[in-house]
């Protein structure tokens, strides 16, 4: 940083510029003195969560029913043949009253009308099947 130490021509005028690098420099040393000074903070928030039951045993995961629509509108219940809607019917009430569902996991042929899997869907709904899903979608996605 420069100083002016007066005028070159050695005329004796007045200063009328403040010299701040002093103020500066006790600016930083105040700076750093409070930087240092400051307590450390922590972040932490405080949950009070429910103990974990040990006499509990964990949910055994359920079965899973692949249901499949082909191309020409043949239904599959787990590989065979499903005759008609009246036998698509009561292997969906089977599933619909245990107490914990099976898995139904649909999977539709690209070229399957959407009418017989409207039908299906429509169905089970009717029902009560409550855990349904659609399988296989990542082949659409190209």
């Amino acid at each position: 940083m420069g100083m002016s130490v007066g005028s070159a021509s050695g005329e004796s005028e007045v200063m009328v510029e403040m010299n701040t690098t002093p103020l500066i420099d006790v600016m930083l040393v105040l700076l750093v003195t409070f930087i240092m000074t400051l307590p450390v903070q922590t972040h932490a928030v405080k949950l009070d969560l429910p103990r974990p039951n040990s006499n509990s045993k964990p949910p055994t995961p359920p079965s899973v029913v692949d249901l499949e629509v082909d191309f020409d509108g043949t239904i599959l219940w787990n590989g065979n043949v499903v005759e008609s809607y009246d036998q698509l019917s009561r292997y969906l009430a089977s599933v619909a009253a245990k107490e914990v569902q099976d898995e139904i996991h649909l999977r539709p042929n690209r070229l399957a009308k959407y009418d017989t899997v409207a039908k299906t869907l429509a169905i089970a709904q009717r029902l009560g099947v409550r855990k349904i899903g659609f399988v296989g979608n990542e082949a659409f996605l190209q």
